[in-house]
């Protein structure tokens, strides 16, 4: 039986940057589940007209809230922008996912009833049993696939998807860590923040889903993306900073709770 205690506590992070074909529908679907779940959406002034949309979807519906940044500033901060938010309004549960359909609204319940069951981070995976990837080219899979088993192997994450934007965190996740010390910005800021939660010892678990490349719009992974996360695994896996500093805030801060 289903855990529905996080109903009505849950806010999901959508960052844009042209995805006026996908963000009506979407907001429309999330809206729609069970739970009143709210929507914030981060806008980086795309020239597309996104942030317009997303404006119109806000004045008619006080479950979604808008915010615009003046330009693309990378995801990693649209996340942190996003968490404190999320902190600041009170919001026990802090999802994100992409704005594509690449990940299903319809799934977002489970992950929720997985954090509700004592998950402090929940991952909706496609390299755990169960998970798949549609629509990708060859190449791109063997990118994706290569990432996330360096970041398992040397890095030492249980995760075995530890690039995917479709997650769940418990609010006291996010208050415990330093946000601001996370050093990633881009996707590799999703294997930053696998890894630190991990070290800091909540519990994390995967949701097997089915990853179905978009239809609509253009995908904002480049090259320069692919780069910056090999590093972050080679910098986590050789630097002591800045996640020590991260964890002397986490222990400092539980120590004072």
């Amino acid at each position: 039986m289903m855990d529905d205690s996080w109903h009505g506590r849950a806010l999901v992070i959508v960052p844009t940057y042209n995805e006026r074909e996908n963000l009506a529908r979407l907001v429309g679907r999330l809206r729609g589940l069970s739970g009143d779940v709210h929507v914030l959406i981060i806008d980086d002034a795309s020239p597309d007209g996104t942030g317009a949309i997303a404006d119109a979807l806000a004045a008619g519906d006080p479950g979604v809230r808008v915010l615009h940044r003046p330009g693309k500033l990378g995801l990693g901060t649209a996340y942190r922008a996003g968490f404190r938010y999320g902190i600041e309004q009170g919001y026990a549960y802090i999802c994100t996912m992409d704005a594509d359909f690449s990940h299903s609204p319809e799934s977002l319940p489970s992950l929720l009833d997985m954090a509700a069951d004592g998950y402090d981070l929940v991952i909706g995976s496609r390299y755990v049993p169960g998970g798949a990837v549609v629509g990708w080219p060859v190449l791109r899979k063997l990118i994706s696939y290569t990432a996330n088993a360096l970041a398992h192997t040397v890095l030492g994450i249980s995760a075995r998807d530890c690039t995917a934007g479709f997650r769940c965190y418990r609010r006291r996740v996010l208050e415990a860590l330093d946000l601001d010390a996370i050093f990633s910005s881009g996707y590799s800021f999703l294997i930053e923040m696998a890894f630190i939660v991990e070290r800091a010892g909540f519990r994390v678990g995967e949701l097997p889903i089915t990853f179905v490349n978009r239809t609509e719009g253009s995908s904002k992974i480049n090259r320069r993306e692919i780069f910056k996360a090999m590093y972050t695994i080679v910098r986590l896996r050789t630097q002591r900073l800045p996640w020590e500093r991260i964890m002397a805030t986490y222990h400092a801060r539980r120590g004072a709770s």
